[in-house]
């Protein structure tokens, strides 16, 4: 029976030994940020100084560490999930003008277009939103939204006018200094209905 016991504390011992080394081995594995944003802008052909909207997450997925890297160039948004281990490019989504992802995703294209074409209200929306009747402006909008984020520019902001439940409302979200803000703001009176951020 001592014999069983020693053996059983001896095994577990080693198991737990295994799995501190191996545990050590896999968390010092870390490409970090800077390589993991390097990755990804060399993938899209682009260099930092192109970007705007940069943000970069440290994530885990199923135990692998993996980056989030988002940024946009031009009209163009970019998406990477990167291993934070080796490198590993594991997705890549490239958006244009709010459209649906070129990369990836093809099946998405006839998800939106169905939903575009099964419904009354989203054309009209779309179509009708530069002679919307609103107060504000999306100029003031945009200002409103810019104002409350020091250093963010035109560049940094992303908006759209929305019609929900019979209002108006200018509905986007600014990614500056790795952090992201998400805001409403009503089109007639130019009041927020919804500022959140968060933080990376």
């Amino acid at each position: 029976m001592k014999r069983y016991k020693r053996l059983t504390t001896a095994v577990l011992a080693v198991a737990l030994a295994a799995g501190i080394v191996t545990g050590c081995g896999s968390s010092g594995q870390d490409i970090g940020q800077d390589e993991a944003k390097r990755i990804a802008f060399e993938d899209a052909g682009v260099s930092e100084s192109d970007t705007s909207r940069l943000k970069v997450e440290k994530d885990r997925d199923d135990g692998m560490l993996q980056y989030d890297v988002q940024f946009s160039v031009d009209e163009k948004e970019y998406s990477y999930d990167i291993n934070g281990a080796n490198g590993e490019i594991l997705s890549a989504d490239v958006e244009t003008n709010g459209t649906a992802a070129q990369n990836n995703t093809a099946g998405k294209t006839d998800d939106t277009a169905g939903t575009n074409s099964g419904t009354d209200d989203t054309p009209s929306t779309n179509s009708g939103t530069a002679a919307a009747d609103v107060a504000v402006s999306e100029a003031d909008a945009r200002a409103a939204a810019l104002e409350r984020v020091p250093g963010a520019t035109d560049a940094d902001i992303r908006m759209e006018l929305e019609y929900d439940d019979g209002y108006y409302i200018y509905e986007g979200d600014v990614i500056y200094d790795q952090k992201e803000y998400e805001f409403e703001i009503d089109a007639q009176t130019g009041n927020f209905l919804k500022w959140s951020e968060e933080r990376h």
